[in-house]
């Protein structure tokens, strides 16, 4: 059977942010970002060194877990969440991501602080079934 070109779009972006984010390895993360990669973020700096100058950065206990994904054409949206990398909360964020030619080419996110429990007006969590346990 074959995938489509969305399927094959999300798998590729799957696999790009645990090789970076999760596993750290930066020679096959080179594979997955354009050497011309555009970044709109306003955490990160400009380009894929900026990317991966940021992630360096931060301590190795840092994880990303991937929520719902969906894609159209070149563009896939990813709900995420970010934890343990050095601040007192995790960051739930969606990131925007452009393919072209089997390769990240530009990013957008939106990011926000994970709710607990108690700060949840809606009673559901932000991320997956259950609720972060801060200490």
């Amino acid at each position: 059977m074959n995938q489509t070109i969305e399927e094959k779009n999300k798998e590729l972006v799957l696999k790009a942010f645990d090789t970076l984010f999760n596993k750290r390895d930066y020679a096959a993360a080179e594979l997955y970002w354009s050497p011309n990669y555009i970044q709109h973020s306003a955490h990160i700096e400009p380009g894929r060194e900026g990317l991966f100058n940021l992630i360096k950065s931060l301590p190795p206990t840092l994880k990303y877990e991937s929520g719902t994904i969906v894609a159209n054409g070149d563009f896939v949206i990813v709900h995420g969440r970010f934890s343990d990398f050095g601040l007192p909360v995790n960051w739930i964020a969606v990131d925007i991501v452009r393919i072209k030619d089997g390769t990240l080419v530009e990013h957008w996110d939106v990011i926000q602080d994970e709710a607990t429990e108690e700060q949840s007006k809606s009673g559901a969590p932000m991320f997956g079934e259950t609720f972060p346990k801060y200490k």
